[in-house]
């Protein structure tokens, strides 16, 4: 039977699951989102494909700013850790979780707009680039606040 001494661990844990987790579902929908209108867009315009697989890709970097709280965070994970420290972790991970969860799937219809406009004969690749950047703000934002909440707790 667990104690509550095991309480601010599991309380880690599940903040670094969500920070690991949710960007990272964000980044497979946004990508995800991005392709299937790439497939789309090929069949109006196959030269473009350079352009598409470039916005495709760009909702992925949520997940790699998961993986980088994580990183940050992994050296407090140990059965020592204080009940601030798990409570700190779980709040980095909502922060960053739901930031890179958003983000991701937002700027992945951002970029399937491009994508579409693209398709169409549009020279819109450099404008859905800037506007991509906008969602992409508040997971480098939400990256930003975990990375100061491990100073706070650490």
């Amino acid at each position: 039977m667990e104690t509550i001494d095991s309480l601010p661990l599991i309380l880690a844990f599940i903040g670094v699951g969500l920070i690991i987790g949710l960007p990272g579902i964000g980044s497979a929908i946004g990508t995800a989102t991005g392709g299937m209108t790439s497939v789309g867009a090929l069949k109006k315009n196959q030269g473009a494909f350079g352009s598409y697989i470039v916005l495709s890709a760009l909702p992925g970097t949520q997940g790699l700013y998961g993986f980088g709280g994580y990183f940050i965070m992994q050296d407090l994970l140990t059965p020592q850790i204080s009940l601030l420290q798990g409570a700190g972790i779980l709040g980095a991970g909502l922060a960053l979780g739901l930031a890179g969860l958003l983000s991701g799937i937002y700027q992945g219809k951002v970029c399937a707009g491009g994508i579409d406009a693209i398709g169409s004969g549009n020279k819109v690749f450099g404008q859905t680039l800037i506007l991509a950047v906008f969602p992409e703000l508040y997971a480098i934002v939400a990256f930003a606040g975990a990375f100061l909440i491990r100073g706070i707790i650490g």
